[in-house]
């Protein structure tokens, strides 16, 4: 008899979902800078089709964190919020804090919306996200810190029990189509499309992606099955509702405005979901086939929130040192080029920061430890 253990998987759904979120997202703010070069029409329609198939960021990195934490602090009884929000500080308030003040001091052009003038309105974008383009999702994800004892509640109330798994779902289903309805009337075409423009971080927006986090991790025998099972579904669903965002985008007619292409609309929440789906089976394939590459997702998804931090400054480097020019000569030169660059310098920032600070706490808190 064989008394090798089996190896623990390398790699849960939420981290293939919070690497393949963080990928994705770094293109975004790329295409955006590329539409200020006046592309052609044709470049204009692929820029706009590229950035619907990569608009699963956000929601799958809130389903990705919500199924992790669930995964690792659910079952702990012993885990006080105190010790948990303790953690939650060091990993992802302080850079946070650190990237936002770098992008209000050094980058003040990335500002949205409006400037900082005072003292006063310097916090309000400390905290509001408009201190760059990106930075509103930390401010909706933050919130879902704070709340975890809400999401620990409704994963306890609902245990492994069927029933109380499916009502929980669909109450959160009608919650979101209110939700959406309410955007849809009110905001995005409706009279409060400048002034409630904050809306759109509130963690009510991400609110389903959160619960199905939790209920995949506490229902994951039912869900992984279905996930394998059914994955042929949610590929046709993910090309039905990729065609239906791309003709909601170009129905606004040219130039082409990113702006059009919202989460908060029912064809790019079933599209979200159908992604969220097939990057969950792809991480179940790839863990019970024991590929390394589980290895690289684990690790790499453990910085993927400090890169997304630092994408944007990394990109607007690259734009204003060449990549403008080069993108204005030769669009889909400038984007990758700069996509691929971009991606590198935020994960190489990301785990250099880190090993650096690494070797400095030790001196700067317990000098004495570090000596000897």
């Amino acid at each position: 008899m064989s008394d090798t253990k089996p190896l623990e998987p390398a790699a849960d759904i939420g981290d293939y979902l919070k690497l393949g979120a963080c990928t994705a997202v770094m293109s975004q703010p790329i295409m955006s800078y590329a539409l200020t070069t006046s592309p052609s029409i044709g470049a204009q329609t692929w820029i706009g089709i590229m950035y619907n198939l990569v608009k699963y960021t956000a929601p799958a990195f809130i389903f990705g964190i919500l199924y992790t934490t669930t995964r690792t602090t659910i079952a702990d009884r012993s885990l006080t919020y105190g010790h948990y929000m303790k953690n939650m500080w060091h990993a992802l308030f302080v850079p946070t804090i650190w990237w936002t003040f770098i992008y209000l001091l050094v980058m003040p052009q990335m500002q949205q919306v409006n400037q900082y003038h005072d003292l006063g309105s310097f916090l309000w974008h400390f905290i509001n996200g408009n201190a760059a383009p990106h930075l509103w999702y930390n401010t909706m994800m933050l919130q879902f810190i704070i709340l975890m004892p809400l999401f620990w509640a409704i994963g306890r109330w609902c245990g492994q029990n069927v029933k109380r798994g499916v009502i929980t779902a669909c109450t959160t289903v009608v919650i979101a189509a209110l939700w959406l309805w309410f955007y849809d009337t009110q905001v995005f075409n409706g009279p409060h499309a400048t002034d409630w423009y904050l809306f759109d971080r509130l963690f009510i927006s991400f609110f389903i992606y959160g619960v199905f986090g939790t209920l995949a991790w506490q229902y994951r025998k039912q869900f992984n099955r279905a996930i394998m099972k059914w994955w042929p579904a949610l590929v046709v669903v993910f090309l039905g509702t990729f065609w239906w965002t791309n003709h909601e985008l170009f129905s606004y007619g040219f130039p082409i405005s990113l702006g059009n292409a919202p989460y908060y609309k029912p064809s790019m929440t079933l599209y979200d979901l159908a992604v969220i789906g097939l990057f969950s089976a792809l991480c179940l394939y790839q863990v019970k086939a024991r590929r390394p590459f589980t290895k690289f997702v684990h690790k790499f998804a453990g910085f993927a929130y400090k890169a997304y931090l630092s994408n944007v400054f990394w990109s607007e480097c690259l734009w204003l040192l060449f990549g403008k020019n080069l993108t204005t000569s030769n669009t889909w030169a400038g984007i990758l080029i700069l996509y691929v660059m971009t991606w590198c310098l935020s994960f190489a920032s990301a785990f250099g920061l880190h090993a650096i600070w690494s070797r400095l706490k030790p001196m700067l808190f317990n000098p004495k430890t570090a000596a000897a």
